[in-house]
């Protein structure tokens, strides 16, 4: 990939995952700054707190679901009620979960782009590329 997204927002409670997914997004070359945060509340206090070019607008959040203090559906829904669905903005739901209830109600909320299953790898990284940044400017 010759141009980077400019960021990507990992939203995740154990520290290794977020070790590997930010090795895997480094070593791809996916991106120029990754933020990690342990929960939802973290992740909501971040993207409201302005930083040197205004408020945090990362292109990317990767979401788990179970997570202690506001897990991911508590983030998705204060997020959808907050910040309003950005169009331009991708969230995909990242996690373990192999419930059919937790995919279905992830596909009924129109703020989540998708819902994919840990790990995070290049091959999941290059099919959101692919499918929403392909013939769209992306930050140099």
């Amino acid at each position: 990939m010759n141009n980077k997204l400019n960021s990507i927002l990992l939203i995740d409670d154990d520290e290794a995952t977020n070790f590997i997914h930010q090795f895997v997004i480094q070593d791809h070359g996916f991106c120029n700054h990754i933020v990690t945060k342990l929960n939802g509340q973290e992740a909501l206090d971040y993207l409201d707190t302005p930083n040197e070019n205004g408020l945090p607008n990362p292109d990317i959040i990767f979401v788990d679901i179970n997570m202690p203090t506001l897990d991911g559906w508590g983030f998705l829904e204060k997020y959808e009620t907050e910040f309003g669905r950005q169009p331009s903005k991708i969230i995909v739901m990242l996690t373990t979960s192999l419930n059919k209830h937790d995919k279905e109600r992830a596909e009924s909320m129109n703020v989540i782009s998708e819902f994919r299953n840990k790990p995070l790898s290049t091959e999941i990284l290059d099919e959101i590329v692919e499918k929403y940044f392909t013939n769209k400017a992306i930050t140099q």
